[in-house]
C-alpha cells in the first residue's frame, strides 16, 4: 500500500500452489483489496481446480496467473468466463516445470475455447529459457490467436483508462497478420 503513489497496482502471489494454497493468504489480500489494490494470485498451474476455486473466493482475484488446471473443471469454466477473469498462461513454463506433458497437450485451446479471456506471459523468462515471442508462437501453434491474447492482456489490465486506451490503440495499430498472428 505504501508505494501506490509509485505505480504498485495489484498483489500477486508467486510459488508452488500445490504447497501454499491461496487461502493461507486472505488475509493479505483482503488488506491489499481495501487498500485499492487488485488481486493478481498464482494459483491452479499444478494443483487442481481447488487452487483455482480458492483465488477467486478467498483472494478475490481479478486475473489469475496460470490458472490452466480450470480446464479440468467445466463449471469452473463456466464461471471463469462468467466473472471475466483473466488467465496469464505461460505454455513453454508450463512445459518446462512438467505440468503438462508435452505442447500439444496444453490446455490453452479448452481455456479459449469454454470463452475464457487468456493473455500469454513468461512466468520467469530466465529460469524457463524463454520469451514472449516464444509463448505467443506457442499459443498460436495449439490454435489460439496472438491478436485474442493480447486483447485479453488489455481487457485485464490493472490500469487506468488513459492507459488501456493506449493499449487498445498499440493493438489496432499493430500488423498481426505480418506476424502470422
Amino acid at each position: 500500500m505504501a508505494y501506490r503513489d509509485r505505480g504498485v497496482v495489484g498483489i500477486g502471489l508467486g510459488g508452488s500452489d500445490a504447497l501454499y494454497p491461496p487461502e493461507d493468504y486472505a488475509r493479505a489480500f483482503e488488506i491489499a483489496r481495501d487498500g485499492g489494490l487488485g488481486s493478481v494470485p498464482h494459483a491452479g498451474e499444478a494443483a487442481g481446480p481447488p487452487s483455482v476455486r480458492g483465488a477467486l473466493d478467498a483472494l478475490r482475484a481479478d486475473r489469475i496467473r496460470h490458472g490452466i488446471r480450470a480446464a479440468d473443471d467445466p463449471g469452473l469454466l463456466r464461471e471463469l468466463a462468467a466473472r471475466g477473469v483473466v488467465l496469464d498462461v505461460c505454455p513453454i513454463s508450463n512445459l518446462r516445470t512438467g505440468v503438462v506433458a508435452s505442447l500439444a497437450e496444453h490446455p490453452l485451446p479448452a481455456l479459449a475455447a469454454a470463452g475464457i479471456a487468456c493473455s500469454v506471459s513468461t512466468d520467469d523468462p530466465a529460469m524457463f529459457g524463454t520469451d514472449l515471442s516464444a509463448n505467443y508462437a506457442a499459443a498460436e501453434k495449439l490454435g489460439v490467436a496472438a491478436r485474442d491474447c493480447y486483447l485479453a492482456g488489455q481487457r485485464g489490465a490493472l490500469c487506468d483508462a488513459r492507459t488501456k486506451v493506449a493499449l487498445q490503440q498499440i493493438g489496432d495499430a499493430y500488423d498481426w497478420a505480418a506476424t502470422g498472428a
